[in-house]
């Protein structure tokens, strides 16, 4: 072809865009196998242990990323268990359940759920094992919606805008002190209400 030849004797180059791995890898793991939002927003209503929230975000450092996965107690506050990766690859979001249960599962209740959003993480059959292998409940966002898992949204924002500053320039390891805000809400509600439908009774 005119065009290939042309190229070929001023030496010109068309860049063609590489697959993208970890796209390959969550159209690998992803399953239609998704929960229902039990959660329902009730973040502080049951007590300490009985909400877990757990999610994903990437951390920016000497020119790469690093990914932190975590899991978040809803009524404290307080981070349980978190992994840092350089992968994204689902061992270590299984890896972030098993430091958990390793550090609180006897403190874990049978009604304990840990929430998420719709993540192809989250929906993988690995994950989905490890859950019911340790007898906790999934709950699962909306699509779309990250209200409903805000506090770990929150927790990231306040999380990166203290520990970015310190990443600049880091070439190595990096560090990542997170602390754990002493402040309790209140028990609003019986830890075995958490998940169950609610129906209205309406009377003539």
């Amino acid at each position: 072809m005119k065009i290939r030849r042309l190229m070929k004797k001023y030496n010109l180059f068309c860049p063609t865009k590489k697959a993208n791995p970890y796209r390959r890898m969550q159209k690998a793991i992803r399953t239609s196998n998704y929960a229902d939002n039990l959660l329902q927003r009730e973040f502080e209503c049951y007590g300490p242990r009985m909400v877990l929230l757990t999610d994903i975000t990437y951390i920016p450092y000497g020119g790469t990323f690093a990914y932190l996965s975590t899991i978040l107690d809803a009524f404290t506050k307080q981070l349980l268990s978190y992994v840092l990766s350089e992968s994204l690859e689902v061992e270590f979001v299984k890896a972030t359940v098993e430091a958990l249960i390793r550090d609180h599962g006897v403190s874990l209740q049978d009604e304990t759920l840990i929430h998420s959003d719709q993540g192809s993480h989250y929906t993988s059959h690995e994950f989905i094992d490890i859950v019911k292998d340790n007898e906790l409940r999934r709950s699962i966002s909306r699509r779309g919606n990250c209200w409903d898992n805000a506090p770990q949204e929150s927790f990231y924002g306040h999380m990166k805008d203290d520990i970015l500053p310190k990443l600049e320039g880091c070439t190595g390891e990096y560090p990542i002190a997170i602390g754990n805000p002493p402040q309790v809400p209140v028990i609003e509600k019986k830890p075995e209400e958490l998940g169950k439908k609610r129906y209205e009774v309406k009377t003539e």
